[in-house]
This record gives structure tokens, C-alpha cells and sequence, in this order.
């Protein structure tokens, strides 16, 4: 790499990271002993176009792929990975678009570090199993690029660290894509709270309930073949950041407020065992594992203001989709999945039963990025658009010199609560201390505004 050695830098900030984390449970919030900036806010010089490159273009990566390509103001110049088939996928597409042909980077999973000593390349989207996404972040920082993630951005404590510490030594963005911040319903709720119409807020509710057991027939290829592993080696909270980055975002966590500590509980772990036993036959490599990740997760989070969040995981039982995504405040409640709403003052009057028509919701408070961008977004797809959307919204800021909605504070404590609740579950559901990554800044820090 072009700045520095990796695995020197990764060894130095785990150092780094474990003083500081000795350092904050002794002596509070204090600043970190090193001199890094911080990158809250950060605005990076403006770019008049937007050069991409792409680590990753199997199932997510190819729909980032595909979106770039309808997207003004950008140039895609290479894409990176070691499946031939899915990277020849992703070239001939681009192509197809009348765009100039990427290079391709195939040889190997380290190809991507070849790619990214490049010079004509300004953001990396990284869309890789978990575990190379700090690593790959880090590499991407380094080589002078911004890093974009998919989620979680890490997998530790350490990692999240070592992310934050390279932004910050770098003063490049490393965002985690949570592409449910730009759903419609989750940016009207963000409007509606940013005017008060909760009251000050109490409790929020997140999820990610989402029945995957199918992706266990996934073998070689695809997400089950690398995801399924996890449930045979973490009992916790394994995708906490699509309900959770929402509810944070509503209650200025990082801007105003913080995760202070949290606790966990799992239920047995039973769906995925019998499901290997129905489906696939005796000696078959899916009933040799042992499922430990219990189907349910529920994870209580404190903040540092003293609000609640509950934070829920469950991929295996069988029952429909829900991110929960509820705001509980003193004048009222709004929840998700169904959309419904209860308001002491200024809605109906009658808070003791569910409005579930919001259209006229809508028409007071859609938020205004979603008014002028809605149509283009569903237009272009991906999640009901809220994935065209937040791509844009990317590239809009980085074309006008404007800081990102999510920066690597966002992304590391919304990731870090994979790791902690398997730490509380390990201690009989103890509560755990959630890392203050912002070394204080959260106090002075702006919230998100609402933006057009």
C-alpha cells in the first residue's frame, strides 16, 4: 500500500484502541492521547466528478453497480472481484450502458489491493462478506480513497477502532451504507421528530426480522454460503443496524445523546437445526454444524440521556418481515410495519386508538429530499428506492463539498452492538459499556439536519 503497512497500522491501533477503551472506563469520556481530528462533520474537497471503484459485485455489489450507472456526475473505474462470473456480470453491464469498459481486478481475494493503488479512483464501495469490511475499509483509507460499507461496518470492538482511529489520522469518510435511513417512512419520521410532533422523546424499538433460513441452501455462492457460518459462531445480535440506525438517527445518538451501555438476552437456538433436519439429508454438511445463535435476540440499550432502545434479531422463525421502527415520546407514538400513529396533541385527539391512514401525514410531513427525489428513486428501485436514494445523497455530497448524513462514528456504534450483546450474553446478560467513539465530540455535535 501506497502510506502505510496494514498490518503495522492495525497493530498500533489496537494498542491504541485497548488504552483508550482502559482509559474511558476509568476516567469517563476523556480525549483520546493521540492528536487524530475529528471527522464529525468532515467536508472534503469537492468533486466535480465522482470516480468510483467497486470491491465486491456479487448479489449487493452488482445492484451498486447498477445504480452508479444511472447516476450523473460519476465515472465507475474499476471493479473488483475474485468470482470471474459475477465480475464479468458487472463489466458487461457497465458496458451495456454505452459506459466506458472499468478495468477488472480478479486475481485472488488481495486483488483489490492492486485496484486500489490506482490514482484515478476518489470512493471504493465495499460489498464483501463481514469480515473483510474493516480490513478493506482500512486498506481503502489508506490508499487515500473514501470508503463506503456495507453493513455492519465491523465485527469488534478492536475493529471499529481501528476504523475510527484511520478516518481520523486520514480525514477521509468512511460511511456505512444503511440504506434504511433513506427509506420514505424512516425520513418522514426523522421530519416529524426534528418538529417536535413526538414531544421529547423516550423509547425507541428497532428490528431486523427477517426469515432467512432459505439462504442455508446456499453453498458455494451468494450470501448463505458465508452467513450461515455465523449462526454456528456468535450468540447475539448478528445485523443490528438496519431498525437501529433510524431510531439513532431520530434521537441525535453521536449528536446530542450517546449509547451509554446495553444488555442482552437469547432465546434457545432451535429453527435452524430442525430446519437442516427437514431439508437436506442426514449426513449433509448443514446438519453437521451446531446452530448457537439463538433465533431471538433482544438487546436493551441505555443512552447516556437515559432513553431506551430495544433492539431485536431474528432470521430463523417463521413469521413476517419487521424493522419494528417505533419512536415513543411524551405527545405520542409512531410505529412501522403496519405505519401507525397515536398523537396526544395535533392529530386526532384520540390517542388510545391507532390512525393507520397516513396520507395525510404524508402531506405534512414527507420529508423534503424525498420530495425531490422520491419518484427518481423508486423509478430506479432497490428496497422501494431508499438504495438509489442514498446512493445520490452520497454523491450529492461529494459533488457540492457537503458532510456525509453518516460518518464512521455512525457506523461503528451501530455496528459494535453485534459484538457487545454476545459479551452480555457471555456474562449472564450483564450489562456491557458501550465505546464513546467520538471521544467526547457527541456533546457539541450538530444534529442531523433535515436537508432538501
Amino acid at each position: 500500500m501506497k502510506q502505510i503497512n496494514r498490518r503495522d497500522f492495525l497493530k498500533a491501533t489496537s494498542y491504541a484502541a485497548a488504552g483508550l477503551a482502559t482509559s474511558q472506563v476509568s476516567a469517563g469520556n476523556s480525549a483520546s492521547a493521540n492528536n487524530n481530528a475529528s471527522v464529525i462533520g468532515l467536508i472534503s474537497p469537492k468533486l466535480d466528478i465522482v470516480k468510483v471503484a467497486f470491491i465486491g459485485v456479487g448479489q449487493r455489489g452488482f445492484g451498486h453497480v447498477k445504480h452508479f450507472c444511472h447516476l450523473d456526475g460519476v465515472e465507475i473505474k474499476a471493479i473488483c472481484d475474485p468470482d470471474q462470473q459475477v465480475l464479468d456480470r458487472a463489466i458487461n453491464y457497465v458496458t451495456q450502458q454505452g459506459i466506458t469498459r472499468p478495468a477488472a481486478y480478479s486475481n485472488g481475494n488481495y486483488a483489490y489491493q492492486e485496484m486500489l493503488n490506482r490514482d484515478d479512483i476518489d470512493i471504493v464501495i465495499i460489498s464483501t462478506p463481514w469480515s473483510w469490511h474493516a480490513p478493506m475499509a482500512i486498506d481503502t483509507m489508506q490508499s487515500g480513497k473514501h470508503a463506503f460499507v456495507e453493513v455492519p461496518l465491523a465485527l469488534s470492538v478492536e475493529e471499529c477502532w481501528q476504523i475510527v482511529n484511520c478516518s481520523e489520522q486520514t480525514q477521509k469518510h468512511c460511511m456505512m451504507m444503511e440504506n434504511v435511513n433513506y427509506g420514505r417512512d424512516e425520513l418522514m419520521v426523522l421530519n416529524m421528530v426534528r418538529q417536535g410532533l413526538f414531544g421529547e422523546l423516550l423509547h425507541g424499538e428497532a428490528a431486523y426480522i427477517h426469515e432467512l433460513r432459505w439462504q442455508m441452501k446456499e453453498f458455494t455462492q451468494k450470501t448463505g454460503s458465508w452467513r450461515t457460518f455465523w449462526h454456528t459462531k456468535r450468540n447475539g445480535n448478528l445485523y443490528p443496524t438496519h431498525g437501529l440506525g433510524p431510531v439513532a438517527q431520530y434521537m441525535n445518538i453521536n449528536r446530542g445523546d450517546r449509547f451509554d451501555y446495553l444488555t442482552s438476552m437469547s432465546s434457545p437456538a432451535l429453527g435452524r437445526q430442525l430446519y437442516a433436519q427437514r431439508e437436506f439429508p442426514a449426513e449433509h454438511g448443514r446438519n453437521q454444524l451446531k446452530y448457537i445463535n439463538g433465533d431471538i435476540n433482544t438487546t436493551l440499550i441505555k443512552t447516556v440521556k437515559g432513553r431506551t432502545i430495544m433492539v431485536q434479531h431474528d432470521t430463523t422463525t417463521p413469521r413476517p418481515y419487521s424493522r419494528h421502527n417505533l419512536i415513543q415520546g411524551t405527545n405520542g407514538v409512531f410505529a412501522g410495519f403496519p405505519n401507525r400513529i397515536a398523537i396526544e396533541q395535533g392529530g386526532s385527539g384520540n390517542f388510545h386508538q391507532w390512525d393507520t391512514d397516513m396520507q395525510p401525514w404524508y402531506a405534512k410531513y414527507e420529508h423534503p429530499l424525498w420530495q425531490r427525489m422520491g419518484q427518481e428513486a423508486q423509478k430506479n428501485g432497490g428496497h422501494g428506492g431508499m438504495d438509489f436514494l442514498m446512493l445520490w445523497r452520497m454523491v450529492y455530497c461529494l459533488r457540492n463539498g457537503q458532510p456525509l448524513d453518516q460518518d464512521v462514528y455512525d457506523g461503528a456504534s451501530w455496528s459494535v452492538i453485534n459484538t457487545l450483546s454476545e459479551q452480555s450474553l457471555n456474562n449472564r446478560s450483564n450489562s456491557i459499556t458501550i465505546p464513546d467513539f467520538t471521544r467526547g465530540a457527541w456533546q457539541t455535535a450538530k444534529p442531523l439536519a433535515i436537508v432538501s
